[in-house]
Parts: C-alpha cells; structure tokens; sequence
C-alpha cells in the first residue's frame, strides 16, 4: 500500500526554456565531471553511509581530517543511533549545505505499535498523516519547540508483522520520523513508536551511490600510494550534485564573472531556464557547461522573466565559483559589474 500526495523533489520533472541561443568558450571553466582530482579534492561533496554510534558532526570531522580539508559540513543530522545517507560537503562546497538540508528525504523506518489494529485502519492512518502536517519537534530536540508544518509525501507500506510496520517515508526536510509515528500511535488510539531508522536518501543523494568511511579511506590509500584515482573519483562527486533538485537559472559566459564578484543578475545575462524557477524561491546560477557559479532567490516566475527585457531577476545570495573562472566584462578599460 502506497499512500501518495505531492511528488519529492527529486521526482519532479523540469522543462528548459530557451531565452537566447548561445554557445559557451570551452577556453575557459569545464564539465564538472571533467575537473582535474586535485580540484575535486578542494572542493566536492560526499555521499556518505553514516553507521550507527557516531554524531554527524564526528563523521563530518573524519572526512574532513582524511581529507586534509579545512573545512567540512553535512546535509542533514542523523541521531547517533540512525544510520544511512549523510551528504559531507567540503570547503567552498559547504556553502550548498543549507540547500541540501532542505531537499527532500526519504527514510525506511521500523515502527511498533503498542496494540492491535486491522490492516485498514492501519492504512487509513498513513493516508491522513500523507501531505501537509503540523509538528512540534521532540523534547530532547535541538530547536525551539513551536509548531511546524512539514510535508509528507508518501508513506509506502512495505511489510507488516503482527505490531511491527516496516514502512518508506518520503517526506520534506526537517521532518521528525520519531514523532510522526508516535502521532500515527495517537491518532490509532493505540499507542507507537520509532523503533529503528534509516535514511535512505537526502536530496539528490540515495543509499545506492552511497560509501563508507572505509571506502574513503581505501580510496585515499589507493591514490597515495599507487596515483589511481578511480575509486576516489567515484567518491568525490562535484559540488554541482548537491543542488540538483534547484531550479536552474543558466548564465552567459560574459554574466558569469560578474555573479562571482557578488552583483545581483540581470535578466540580460540570461540564455536559459528551467520553468521551475519561482518567485522568492532559491535558484541555481549554472554557466552552460553545468558549473555551479552561485545561488541566490529568484525575484520572478520563470515565464515572467523570459518576458522581461531588462531588470534584476535574481538576488544572489551565495557565491560558489572562484573569481576570475570566467573572463570580466571591461568596459572603458574598467571592469564592470553591471550585466
């Protein structure tokens, strides 16, 4: 039994529309998967398989110290206990850490109900607590407890035996599985609780393009020692990964250099989109060799902006791209920010 409302993000199918038809230099940036591993190794994101007992933060850590990183982040807390996917970004890269977290997720959860209840009650629960739903983070939790709304998108039953419900949960970030089965238990008249939990997706990341700390670590060895570095480029996936679920804004070479000094993006510097682009809503600034370069909120629909002939369409918000990737605009033998 399949209890459905909204598709994930990850579902979600986008269309491109054309503004301009433009061609990018291939002298200047390159195809993400192209970049040279030493490049890789400065900035990525690894889809890590979290085991149980350690924090986050201390798998976080490890990446960070096999690495020689100076900086690492995470996609999304896993409690101690809870194992599975835990997307580690790496320097530059840790500025797309809070557009993971709000990716969808999707978890494979073992709840125990504290009574007897039929099959179609039971299914009847996991359609009502489908869509959008009200939660107040658990006492032990590390944010201040006020009603939240969070969304479920499916809830797929897939075994059953006696008290005991295996069942995949594909819901939006931020979302408390160990409370959405005691409230399941409440609303049966029966009581239920999370008994064991694992993530089997954040965002674009699932379990089945997911390695270990020991992967990494082989891999690292491997590189070191014998100069291969296929198994390392397997683990070490490029930072244009973590936002694959943004609708994307694609840039002209000429507005490329400008965004990475921080200026805001004028429609003019524009050749395509995806129709998902909506207003006040975070985008993705991509050049046309699928760079990252920033992101930032969109300040108008998608269709809106292919009518507009000049005005800011995008507020940047975080630049990604290093400066001088891209050649600047020179104008009067100045550079310009103005796109």
């Amino acid at each position: 039994m399949i209890a459905e409302a909204a598709k994930p993000p990850w579902e979600v199918e986008r269309k491109v529309l054309v503004r301009i038809d433009a061609e990018t230099d291939p002298s200047h940036g390159c195809d993400p998967y192209q970049r040279p591993i030493e490049e890789l190794l400065k900035s990525c994101v690894l889809n890590i398989d979290k085991p149980r007992g350690p924090t986050s933060h201390e798998v976080a850590f490890t990446v960070k110290e096999l690495l020689g990183a100076r900086q690492a982040g995470h996609g999304g807390t896993l409690d101690p206990a809870v194992s599975g996917v835990l997307p580690i970004l790496i320097n530059d890269a840790t500025k797309c850490a809070e557009a993971v977290m709000k990716g969808g997720k999707e978890y494979v959860c073992v709840m125990k109900l504290h009574g007897d209840v039929s099959d179609d009650e039971l299914e009847d629960a996991l359609k009502l607590f489908t869509g959008e739903i009200y939660q107040v983070p658990p006492v032990r939790s590390s944010v201040s407890r006020r009603i939240r709304t969070r969304t479920i998108y499916r809830i797929e039953l897939l075994e059953r035996d006696g008290r005991n419900v295996l069942m995949r949960i594909a819901c939006s970030g931020g979302t408390y599985i160990r409370k959405l089965c005691k409230d399941i238990g409440l609303y049966l008249g029966c009581g239920a609780h999370m008994q064991e939990l694992r993530r089997t997706r954040a965002g674009p990341f699932s379990e089945d393009s997911s390695y270990t700390l020991l992967d990494l670590y082989e891999a690292l060895k491997e590189y070191k020692e014998n100069g291969d570095e296929s198994s390392l480029r397997s683990i070490l996936r490029p930072v244009e990964e973590a936002v694959a679920y943004l609708p994307k804004i694609y840039l002209l070479d000429t507005a490329v250099d400008a965004i990475c000094h921080g200026a805001n993006l004028a429609v003019v510097g524009i050749a395509k989109l995806e129709d998902a682009v909506r207003r006040g809503e975070s985008v993705a600034m991509m050049t046309l060799k699928n760079e990252l370069v920033a992101l930032g909120r969109s300040k108008a629909n998608a269709h809106e902006i292919l009518e507009m002939d000049r005005g800011i369409v995008v507020d940047t918000e975080r630049v990604i791209m290093r400066r001088g990737t891209y050649p600047p605009i020179w104008r009067g033998g100045r550079r310009s920010l103005k796109i």
